[in-house]
């Protein structure tokens, strides 16, 4: 069986593990010893989780054995009974170790960085990715997360052309991974005066932040002009020259933050947002690297696709990736969107384990 032969193999490197981490030699190599220790760390509870399937597998093969040779009818009746227990425990524990098997995504406890763009619909679109970008910053407020606007471009109507928002804090990107892709509106226009219902959308990249030791950029690599902000934010803000634009040269890519009042802060910000950016490119071709499996999985961060849409005559959201709709719009622009993000990690979940299951 290929689960216990995978099983088999991270309890051999477990108790190698041990076994290093007990040798005077290494003991003396601090560094190494962390290293150890670490790997010791993320492989205990799946050990432990295995264990315990061998001792219940062990018990379901003496009750099988007892059942078998005896011919004392109580004794088979209390036999086949634990023998009906021991079997649902086995599968749930088979479930759970498959589960623990899959690969960890190395992103999942960053910071990241979100980008909401204005789509097809003039005015309305940009009043949408306003209401998209204050849907996210509720959630990270409900959720201790630190939300932070780090550029955004206003129209004159409320809403917003593009918006980029930094979301701090341990597990941010497991959380919003998911909400990559289009985002759909459905609603009437204040401007509408026959109440025709108009469909517009904003589009959202949800990426993890690089750190400089995954992105590295050399300053010959960039080239920085600074100018006046312009738009609302005070005297200083419009009578300094504060606003950075970041290019870098060899992608051609352009970053510009002028909301801090200091040069070094916009300039800072927007060598957080390249970094970034280059780093997401570098996932994407990764990504394609492993073939259209992984890119079919709701967690492929494919942003042309259509992922979600707000009815507002219905008072609906329904996400088509897993057909699942909530009559509370209101609460979910509100940052009440835990009950759709738990639901399509578990469906990720699931696709993972099917396409294992397939390769097995």
């Amino acid at each position: 069986m290929i689960l216990t032969e995978q099983l088999s193999r991270v309890e051999e490197r477990f108790v190698e593990l041990d076994q290093l981490m007990a040798d005077p030699d290494v003991l003396s190599d601090y560094a190494r010893v962390q290293e150890l220790a670490q790997e010791r760390s993320g492989l205990e509870e799946l050990v432990g989780a295995y264990r315990q399937y061998q001792d219940i597998q062990n018990q379901l093969d003496d009750n099988r054995e007892l059942l078998a040779e005896n011919d004392d009818p109580e004794l088979a009746e209390l036999a086949e009974l634990e023998i009906a227990e021991l079997t649902e425990q086995i599968a749930a524990l088979e479930d759970d170790l498959r589960r623990m098997l899959l690969p960890k995504d190395r992103n999942d406890d960053k910071n990241v960085i979100v980008e909401i763009r204005a789509g097809a619909g003039g005015d309305e679109a940009g009043i949408f990715a306003a209401d998209l970008m204050r849907m996210y910053t509720r959630w990270a407020n409900d959720h201790k997360f630190k939300a932070e606007i780090m550029s955004v471009s206003e129209t004159g109507v409320g809403g917003i052309k593009e918006a980029i928002l930094e979301v701090r804090g341990k597990g941010a990107y497991s959380r919003l991974k998911y909400e990559s892709g289009v985002h759909r509106v459905q609603r009437v226009p204040t401007t509408e005066s026959q109440g025709r219902v108009h469909t517009s959308a904003a589009t959202v990249a949800v990426l993890p932040e690089a750190e400089e030791v995954e992105i590295e950029i050399s300053a010959n690599e960039m080239k920085v002009d600074v100018f006046r902000s312009s738009g609302p934010g005070g005297q200083s803000v419009n009578t300094t020259d504060s606003a950075v634009r970041v290019t870098h040269l060899p992608t051609g890519m352009v970053i510009t933050c002028q909301d801090e009042k200091s040069q070094l802060q916009n300039r800072l910000k927007a060598v957080r947002i390249l970094r970034t950016k280059l780093y997401d490119i570098e996932m994407q071709k990764q990504m394609d690297d492993l073939g259209a499996a992984r890119r079919s999985q709701v967690g492929s961060g494919d942003r042309s696709e259509k992922i979600r849409t707000y009815n507002f005559p219905q008072g609906r959201v329904t996400d088509h990736r897993i057909n699942k709709t909530l009559f509370r719009l209101e609460q979910v622009l509100d940052g009440d969107i835990d009950e759709l993000i738990v639901d399509l990690a578990a469906f990720d979940q699931t696709q993972q384990l099917q396409a294992m299951a397939e390769e097995a």
